[in-house]
């Protein structure tokens, strides 16, 4: 009788270890959540300043059909140390991450970034295009 119900413990024991280690949601290699959402792209662009306040007048244009970003920044901007703000559809990720102040100083050469869709599958890269006021 004690075999039995040690027997009946030892499955039950690692049953619910089993159950306990099973993912109920996928997530990606961020910690996110995937999703079935398809959608990919930005609904929204901000530059903000070493002050940490907006150093543009006006609202970025965003062309989602050319994945293009332009905006034009205040004159006298440091162009050094910006922290770009990227408004993205839901469940999107934006690859690289912004984790620093990024140099937008080379107004040559525009910036890219890789919008991920939410289920992973579908991604955009936007450039941005900075100019400063006169």
């Amino acid at each position: 009788m004690k075999k039995y119900i040690s027997a009946v413990f030892m499955v039950m024991f690692f049953a619910t270890i089993w159950m306990g280690c099973k993912k109920d949601s996928p997530v990606d290699e961020d910690g996110l959540l995937i999703t079935t959402r398809a959608e990919c792209f930005v609904s929204s662009f901000e530059m903000l300043g070493s002050d940490h306040l907006v150093t543009h007048g006006k609202s970025a244009t965003i062309d989602t059909a050319a994945q293009t970003i332009k905006i034009t920044v205040r004159f006298g901007t440091d162009l050094k140390k910006i922290w770009p703000r990227f408004g993205l559809a839901q469940d999107c990720k934006l690859d690289p991450k912004i984790t620093t102040w990024v140099d937008f100083s080379d107004l040559t050469t525009q910036r890219s970034w890789t919008v991920i869709s939410g289920n992973r599958q579908v991604k955009k890269t936007y450039k941005v295009f900075v100019t400063v006021e006169q």
